[in-house]
């Protein structure tokens, strides 16, 4: 009378202790009342929909379990005590399917413990990935941190090197300007009298050098005197070094007064090659 309250499958594992139990209640008390109700369950091995046959106990009015038959036991006050189960029998065709499903049982529970495993070990692939790629990302952003501060100093650098140059620009300016605030105030103050007599200085001893190696005869081997208005007897060497120091003078705008030359009026003198007499 047990024996429909569970399956084969649960007497003979998960609820053992039940059917242990419930057959202990039904000897000393009577059997149970039941009903049976079909119920669409899924089976466990191949996930379809079936039909099943459910045994459920009927309840009286307390909320007790309603018995079928009372136990004679309990009218002559017989008491029974540490029911044991010593073997219980099952059809061989209903035992082999009971462990070809704890077989598939325990393949499905291994599946699906492989594939939890593999799941994990995705999501830990995955995570390590994450952190891998979290990890390059962050160097990069070290890089890119260090070239950008690096390009920065270089621009303030530059900056400071461009200031540097404005600075050195307007002290060359400066010192320019100075200079020539300072040339100007020594022209103005002498007319540049040094840088003149400097350049005249020059101009005459080209000339007197240019004389001193002239090998050939500046004048004539004869001459006739002059009338001594000129201010010289005519020599004609002295005529142009006088001309050339003139000149001279006059580019360099040098007031330089020429002493009139002394001579008497209608003197003469005469030169030959030989002299001048």
């Amino acid at each position: 009378m047990t024996g429909p309250l569970m399956s084969s499958k649960e007497s003979y594992a998960e609820r053992r202790n039940d059917l242990i139990s419930l057959i202990d209640d039904q000897i000393i008390h009577g059997v149970y009342k039941t009903q049976v109700t079909q119920e669409k369950q899924k089976d466990p091995i191949t996930g379809q929909d079936k039909t099943v046959s459910i045994v459920k106990l009927v309840q009286d009015a307390n909320g007790l379990y309603a018995r079928q038959d009372h136990s004679p036991l309990e009218e002559f006050a017989i008491k029974t005590f540490n029911l044991a189960i010593n073997e219980v029998k099952y059809d061989p065709t209903v035992e082999s399917q009971i462990k070809q499903q704890q077989d598939m049982i325990m393949q499905v529970q291994t599946s699906i413990a492989e594939a939890k495993r593999a799941e994990q070990t995705a999501l830990t692939a995955a995570k390590n990935g994450e952190a891998e790629a979290a990890k390059a990302k962050w160097e990069q952003e070290v890089i890119k941190a260090k070239v950008v501060t690096e390009a920065e100093a270089r621009k303030a650098v530059a900056a400071l090197d461009v200031q540097t140059a404005e600075l050195r620009k307007k002290e060359l300016e400066l010192q320019g300007e100075g200079e020539a605030a300072k040339r100007r105030a020594i022209m103005q103050a002498d007319g540049a009298l040094a840088l003149k007599l400097d350049v005249y200085k020059s101009v005459m001893h080209d000339a007197f050098d240019a004389v001193k190696g002239y090998q050939g005869n500046w004048v004539p081997g004869v001459v006739m005197a002059g009338n001594g208005q000129n201010g010289h007897a005519g020599n004609g060497a002295m005529d142009m070094i006088n001309l050339m120091s003139v000149k001279a003078a006059q580019d360099l705008n040098l007031n330089l007064a020429v002493p009139s030359g002394s001579g008497g009026a209608g003197g003469s003198i005469r030169q030959d090659r030989k002299g001048t007499k």
